[in-house]
């Protein structure tokens, strides 16, 4: 029986384009994503770095573009909030505990806020007993720890817990420890339909 689910943020609640941010950056003057700009992502994901070492490091790949411009290019790649989404996690709180676990960065996350208002934001982080945003605690999926972390730190129990994510090696790992995972296809299949994907009472 479910006790506890654990949700990715993008893709699941906030809808992406992910290749938007690639396709400005080329016309910034970016050959191509490299191993360098991997890590560079990881690291500031992670926390590692701060926005401005980020945006400079980005900045070397990119050497006529200006911040700004990198700034508005990195933000491309979220896009709307679905109401029905918040109303559908608000009624899951009467009946699971909530968790979010995200791989993000502190950029997307304060054009999250600023794009979708105090009031909704506000509202989406309440449904849950807890938020994990990986530039917060300095780790990322998939690495097994960041889901040991989660469920050590709240008592969890992982045969009774199921993550919800649209990265297929996210969910990957987070089945070696136990948990249930539901590795939602994005464009076929939709959060509120957790009922009709996942046997769950």
């Amino acid at each position: 029986m479910i006790e506890a689910i654990i949700f990715d943020f993008g893709d699941i609640f906030i809808n992406l384009d992910k290749p938007a941010t690639f396709e400005g950056l080329k016309k910034l003057g970016l050959s191509e994503w490299n191993d360098d700009l991997d890590y560079l992502n990881h690291q500031f994901e992670m926390g590692k770095i701060s926005k401005d070492d980020f945006l400079s490091g980005i900045q070397k790949h990119c050497p006529n573009a200006t911040t700004e411009e990198i700034l508005k290019t990195w933000n491309a790649i979220l896009l709307d909030f679905p109401l029905y989404r918040l109303e559908f996690l608000q009624m899951l709180t009467q009946k699971y505990r909530l968790f979010l676990l995200s791989n993000t960065d502190a950029i997307h996350i304060e054009k999250f806020q600023k794009k979708t208002g105090e009031t909704f934001y506000t509202d989406f982080y309440r449904c849950f007993e807890h938020v994990y945003f990986s530039y917060e605690i300095g780790m990322r999926k998939p690495n097994v720890d960041i889901y040991e972390y989660v469920l050590n730190n709240h008592s969890l129990v992982a045969e009774k817990t199921l993550f919800v994510d649209d990265k297929q090696e996210n969910t990957d790992a987070a089945k070696t420890i136990g948990l249930n995972v539901w590795n939602l296809q994005v464009g076929e299949e939709d959060v509120v339909e957790l009922f009709e994907k996942m046997i769950i009472k």
